[in-house]
């Protein structure tokens, strides 16, 4: 048992150390300024993502489902809590971000129910189309997010951040500057790896623009304009208590407010992480628990909640960037939390001069990464069903106010099935032979429910009447109610008619349904 136990504990947290302490510390480097450009989309200080990003690396690696998983402050769940966090500050100061923990922690809730439900299992449900429209209106909603930092204004935008973004935006003679910021960390993020791979390119973006605002003294928006950075560990937070002190009521209200955003964020950063997930499986030729991984999430993020960070789900860039660099194991996920917070508390005074036109740059090279280009370039090769889902569920998130993934995720899987229903629906088939000129003889292949009993009933002429007609069952099946009615209409229009109608061939789930159903007798044979 003891033998049994070391070795468990070497295999998840030990197999190789070094490695996984390196990796941690690379990918904190990157954590660090999606944590920030996040917060900046939710509408909160920097410190609410960073503080988010450390307990969430902290507590999934010691409860998540799949070792080196990367979880952090996510682009996915900010853009969901842009609604709630805007009117939590229109009720009163501080309001909006204690209706944000609150959320986060009824986000956990639903997630360690979802995963005791066996939701990953339901997950597999969930055609491509879904995926890419989802992945799609994930990156068109982060580039948008970027667009007042570069002089374009929406009103969506404007009012999900207005308190904490209205501060932060360039104006006037300060959009060329930003600008030209902008297409140099674009040139830097890009070219970088051409050359060297062995230091994160966004890491090297920020650092330049952060010496070049710094050292020519320019007059632009930075981080510190985005609210206030971590001066110390984050510290047991509870947000109910009464509005006067900036908290929420603990009743009813409160959870009707805050409950269609905790839904969505336990629904799509499932999603998110189950997708890293399976890249990550497949990276390593292992597999891993969603199940156990959900619950894990739903911990990680009542944790982070409790303590003043921002609900969060599993990073693909850094999980993969995690996995290539030797980080496999539960250390490497706990020293990029580690990590984290020593740099954010020894670099404080850097992190705030950091512009926001490094972050913007950041930020439209993970939408670009984030987008599905593979299904863009081949929706002309791909089936028109599968191109009305993904362009279902990209429609649906866009055009809901604000805007909702969970939503399009539903519109699209709805979608899915009544289209694939149609599909099966049709693979139905009778065919008939005339045995003699006063006995026919049907039969029927395919599927009979809901959607095929048109084409079913179709395929008899119930205005011919011979004195037999028999019905050869053999391979088909009937699924449900409306199979039976279909069947049963079948055969009393003929038998009102005159003729003698023997139903044969009938596998014993579908005989037994038809007779309690119908009440008509049937040959099995």
């Amino acid at each position: 048992m003891i033998s049994s136990s070391s070795s468990s504990l070497k295999k998840q947290w030990f197999s190789d150390p070094q490695k996984d302490l390196l990796s941690g510390l690379v990918v904190a480097f990157a954590m660090i300024p999606e944590a920030i450009a996040f917060s900046g989309i939710a509408g909160v200080d920097p410190q609410v993502g960073l503080f988010g990003a450390f307990c969430l690396s902290i507590t999934i690696a010691f409860v998540g489902g799949r070792m080196g998983m990367i979880t952090s402050a996510t682009g996915s769940t900010a853009l969901l809590m842009t609604g709630l966090v805007a009117t939590g500050n229109a009720q009163g100061e501080g309001l909006g971000l204690s209706y944000l923990m609150a959320a986060g922690l009824l986000t956990g809730v639903f997630q360690i129910l979802w995963g005791y439900l066996r939701l990953a299992y339901q997950m597999r449900f969930v055609p491509q189309g879904v995926l890419s429209g989802f992945v799609n209106a994930l990156a068109l909603l982060i580039l948008q997010a970027q667009f007042p930092q570069l002089g374009f204004s929406f009103h969506s935008v404007k009012n999900a951040g207005e308190n904490h973004l209205a501060h932060s935006l360039p104006t006037g003679i300060q959009l060329p500057i930003v600008w030209g910021l902008v297409i140099l960390g674009l040139i830097i993020i890009y070219g970088l790896p051409r050359i060297t791979k062995l230091i994160p390119s966004q890491l090297i973006a920020i650092i330049v623009l952060t010496l070049i605002t710094v050292g020519l003294n320019l007059d632009i928006p930075t981080v510190k304009d985005l609210g206030q950075l971590p001066n110390g560990i984050p510290s047991l937070t509870i947000p109910f208590g009464p509005i006067s002190e900036g908290k929420v009521p603990f009743n009813l209200s409160t959870f009707g407010l805050v409950l269609p955003t905790a839904l969505a964020i336990s629904l799509v950063g499932l999603m998110e992480t189950f997708l890293t997930q399976n890249i990550l499986d497949d990276i390593t030729d292992t597999n891993s628990d969603k199940n156990v991984e959900a619950r894990g999430q739903g911990i990680a993020n009542i944790v982070s909640s409790f303590f003043g960070g921002m609900a969060g789900c599993a990073l693909v860039g850094q999980s993969v960037m995690n996995t290539e660099n030797g980080g496999r194991t539960r250390l490497s996920t706990f020293a990029s939390g580690i990590s984290l917070l020593a740099m954010i508390l020894l670099c404080r005074p850097w992190l705030q001069q950091i512009p926001m036109a490094a972050l913007v740059a950041v930020m439209i090279t993970i939408a670009f990464s984030t987008a599905d280009t593979s299904g863009l370039k081949n929706i002309a090769k791909i089936p028109r069903s599968d191109s009305a889902v993904m362009i279902m569920t990209f429609s649906v998130t866009m055009l809901t106010t604000p805007h909702n993934l969970a939503l399009g995720v539903i519109a699209g899987v709805a979608l899915a099935g009544i289209l694939f229903s149609r599909k099966i629906a049709k693979v139905i088939k009778v065919s008939v032979r005339e045995i003699n000129p006063d006995e026919l003889y049907y039969e029927v292949t395919g599927q009979l429910f809901f959607v095929s009993k048109v084409y079913f009933i179709q395929g008899f002429d119930i205005h011919n009447h011979p004195n037999k007609v028999t019905i050869d069952m053999s391979n088909a099946h009937i699924w449900d109610q409306t199979g039976v009615a279909a069947l049963n209409e079948v055969v009393r229009k003929l038998s009102l008619r005159g003729s003698k109608v023997e139903v044969i061939g009938l596998n014993e789930e579908s005989l037994n349904l038809f007779e309690r159903l119908s009440g008509q007798e049937s040959s099995h044979g």
